[in-house]
């Protein structure tokens, strides 16, 4: 494969980029800051030009469109209506409605098409109960279809719940269909994820965006984290279960895929992702290695966590949204 890299700062300004970077992550989950941008009628315009790169439209009709064309490219797709920490009960039954019209859309066009969803935003800070009975709902709804669902990650204070959640919906449901997200940031990964895997579901691998307190994470640059998530994505890859190695690490991409080749795993469990408006490139190139891919897509207004924490990811990429903002190409 070739070899595309991101451009990035001089090593010199590596502490100011990682200082921008958390900065950044902490803005994403600041929800008075969030309101702002999205509601003040002055803010809102550029948020939603910085926001175009990443995001597949505003519409279910908008993000099965995107959905057909990355199947016609030749991956497979994973499709989410952007939203989180709905504390409205009302609110999050309406939004689960739109995540049951993507269901039926995508059944309807027959696309390879996951579902993803965040607990929060279908009520689980309302109530447990709630989030888990929308869950239920949404993840019925696709396995009808012969679809999976993928439950995202979300803060660390969260994260219990989560997968408390996950494990209901596989024992108590028998949905099989059920993935779920994690990080390989997080220290308590080296906990839960072997118990995680003694459920069918699949796997989805991440560094993981979210701003979180060093004492229980790994630093978002860190060699401690790259060397993490190798040594996780080993182990989902040799043991067989089903696992989607989601990063945009060329490097760990070539390595990953080496080691495939070397070990003789074989095909049909594993799967590498990508974000749309990101590494399109490196994904391409997995498949035409013929690896099994997967492109993510997000849809909605409810951008401003997803797209700060994707600049935040490679800070050089402010440039861009710089640009982008002020209507540039």
């Amino acid at each position: 494969m070739q070899n595309h890299t991101t451009p990035t700062f001089p090593p010199q300004w590596q502490p100011l980029v990682d200082q921008a970077a958390s900065a950044l992550r902490e803005l994403a989950v600041n929800e008075d800051a969030k309101a702002r941008f999205l509601e003040d009628p002055q803010l809102r315009p550029f948020m939603e030009r910085v926001a175009r790169r990443y995001v597949a439209g505003s519409s279910v009709a908008q993000a099965v469109q995107r959905v057909a064309l990355i199947n016609r490219n030749g991956h497979r797709a994973s499709a989410e209506y952007m939203g989180e920490s709905v504390r409205d009960e009302g609110l999050a039954n309406a939004e689960t409605e739109v995540f049951l019209q993507l269901v039926q859309a995508v059944g309807e066009r027959k696309l390879d098409c996951s579902i993803s969803f965040d607990l929060s935003h279908v009520g689980s800070l309302v109530d447990p109960e709630l989030g888990y009975r929308n869950a239920l709902r949404i993840a019925r709804a696709a396995d009808a279809i012969g679809q999976e669902v993928m439950i995202s990650m979300e803060a660390s204070e969260r994260t219990s719940g989560i997968y408390a959640c996950y494990t209901r919906l596989h024992e108590r449901d028998g949905l099989s269909n059920v993935g779920i997200t994690v990080p390989a940031k997080l220290h308590r990964t080296a906990d839960d994820l072997p118990a995680l895997m003694r459920l069918p579901g699949r796997i989805r691998l991440v560094k993981g965006a979210m701003f979180e307190p060093a004492d229980i994470a790994y630093p978002r640059n860190s060699a401690e984290l790259a060397a993490a998530y190798r040594r996780y994505a080993a182990l989902l890859l040799r043991s067989g279960h089903a696992c989607s190695i989601a990063t945009h690490d060329r490097a760990i991409q070539d390595e990953l895929s080496a080691m495939i080749r070397a070990d003789g795993i074989p095909a049909g469990h594993y799967e590498f992702e990508s974000l749309i408006g990101l590494g399109e490139r490196n994904i391409a190139d997995l498949r035409d290695a013929g690896f099994a891919t997967r492109e993510y897509a997000v849809f909605g207004q409810e951008h401003f966590l997803y797209v700060l924490n994707r600049i935040s990811e490679e800070p050089v990429r402010v440039y861009q949204a710089i640009v982008d903002a002020l209507g540039g190409a």
